[in-house]
């Protein structure tokens, strides 16, 4: 016997009712742009906001006297000062010095660290016999190598270059080795399947596929690269950023080596940003490496 046919009424309502869990749309919903803006602006409101409140706190301490003046130039004596040394010029060889080694060490890091965890990653042979050695390397304290660059290449650019090169390798190296080895095998069995020489597998398959987390390391080793220039500059060098630190200190000219760490942190964040947007254009595919709203 068969239930006869009626059209719904309101029992079916209140029935259902009770056992579905009605959710309204929200802002985010009903007005998405406009809340990615919102959302946007306060971001933006508190990354300014937060450095600039311990600006004006370290300048409110220093023009109270709760801190030693001497010690810990005030924010407008440390601007004062490296604005008369940017129009005087004694500012900028320093910083060339700084950004040419950081370049040159990035570039020669990069591509070597690249290719050879490119290499290790798709062949099992040679990441057997090279992983190891690498390995016990990478702990190594990179400013432990300097004196062996100081013997390789004597005084001059060569150290500093190597160094910076040694540290950048190791950083892509990981990087690029565990993006490979992470690539579905589906990937790679797509690529077999439609024929794929060695060239094609590389451009279509390996290449996007790894490319986002190899450039995520970049970024990263971006700003190390900085901190090694700056800490090898300090030991072996007459000029650079990290040169003009150490020796301000040594004069006990404070408001000098505040005006190089301001440089140093002004270099390191131009140049990770740059990193991050070059990524940016190279695989627009990939998702962001910053944890904002929005995507």
């Amino acid at each position: 016997m068969t239930a006869a046919l009626r059209p719904p009424g309101p029992e079916d309502d209140d029935a259902a009712a009770g056992r579905l869990v009605v959710r309204r749309p929200g802002p985010a919903e009903l007005r998405p742009r406009r809340t990615h803006r919102r959302r946007r602006a306060l971001e933006l409101s508190l990354a300014v906001a937060v450095p600039l409140l311990l600006v004006l706190l370290w300048q409110l301490a220093a023009g109270r006297a709760w801190i030693d003046a001497r010690v810990y130039p005030a924010p407008s004596t440390i601007l004062a000062d490296g604005w008369d040394r940017a129009l005087a010029g004694d500012l900028w060889p320093d910083v060339a010095a700084t950004v040419r080694r950081v370049l040159a060490g990035y570039a020669l890091g990069t591509v070597a660290g690249y290719l050879l965890g490119l290499l290790m990653g798709s062949l099992p042979l040679v990441r057997a016999a090279l992983e190891p050695l690498l390995d016990a390397l990478y702990v190594v304290p990179k400013l432990a190598l300097l004196p062996v660059f100081l013997n390789m290449f004597g005084l001059g650019e060569g150290p500093q270059v190597a160094l910076v090169a040694a540290t950048v390798f190791f950083f892509v190296w990981i990087s690029t080795m565990a993006a490979v080895l992470a690539i579905p095998s589906g990937h790679r069995d797509a690529g077999r399947v439609f024929g794929a020489s060695p060239w094609q597998m590389f451009r279509h398959v390996l290449l996007p596929a790894s490319l986002p987390a190899v450039l995520v390391g970049a970024r990263i080793a971006a700003g190390v690269a900085v901190l090694v220039i700056v800490a090898s500059e300090q030991i072996a060098a007459t000029d650079g950023l990290g040169h003009l630190i150490f020796d301000s200190r040594a004069l006990f000219q404070n408001d000098v080596m505040c005006v190089g760490i301001v440089c140093v942190a002004v270099l390191g964040v131009l140049f990770s940003e740059l990193v991050r947007r070059a990524g940016r254009l190279l695989t627009p595919w990939a998702p962001r490496d910053r944890g904002r709203s929005g995507g």
